[in-house]
């Protein structure tokens, strides 16, 4: 990377090896040392984009996590006419796509929170814009498909989203702490019986 001279490029080359380093060793036990050996990047080029390490932090969350997010599970759903059916066919992926990796390091979105929440009011505000985005946007899908008859309407979208939130993160977070691809599969085997619980009742 050492001949890197595009700085958007190497401002994002800088973003990618930093949530990495953070993901697998947590931000407060992350090494700038570390980051800097992988991309080849100067310490004064680190510090050209971020003056600190809580700003390459707040970056990581508003930028790529927040995009990751997005892409998984909210851009899927913008062009489905049916939410439920959207959201059952990403959680019937996971079994697929699950690495131990996945397992070893849990959620990056969850861990940051686990952690920073507690210390710093800039971090928790900025991962709870993140779960808002998300929540509001599972929301706004649930809504839409209660309009055009998908989604029982008797359901508050926002609660529902909320919880189905929560129960990915709690997943991730079990499944994190036993080691365990099981007990993420067997989350992931719930959340796809309850998400059939919101479609309209028939009579």
């Amino acid at each position: 990377m050492k001949g890197l001279r595009n700085p958007d490029q190497t401002r994002q080359t800088i973003l990618e090896a930093a949530f990495h380093e953070i993901h697998r060793n947590g931000f407060q036990a992350a090494s700038l040392s570390n980051i800097l050996a992988k991309t080849g990047v100067t310490k004064g080029a680190l510090y050209h984009h971020f003056p600190n390490k809580m700003a390459l932090g707040y970056a990581i969350v508003d930028e790529l996590i927040q995009n990751m997010v997005t892409e998984m599970w909210l851009r899927p759903l913008e062009t489905s006419e049916d939410p439920i059916e959207c959201l059952q066919g990403m959680l019937r992926l996971i079994p697929t796509q699950l690495k131990d990796q996945d397992i070893l390091l849990g959620c990056p979105l969850n861990n940051l929170a686990l952690e920073m929440s507690p210390t710093d009011e800039v971090f928790r505000k900025r991962i709870s814009q993140v779960y808002d985005l998300w929540c509001e946007g599972l929301a706004d899908a649930f809504s839409k498909g209660q309009v055009n008859g998908k989604v029982n309407r008797n359901i508050d979208p926002l609660k529902t989203a909320t919880f189905i939130v929560a129960s990915l993160a709690g997943c991730r977070s079990v499944a994190k702490n036993s080691q365990s691809q099981s007990i993420m599969l067997a989350c992931t085997e719930s959340l796809l019986n309850y998400l059939d619980t919101l479609r309209p009742r028939t009579e």
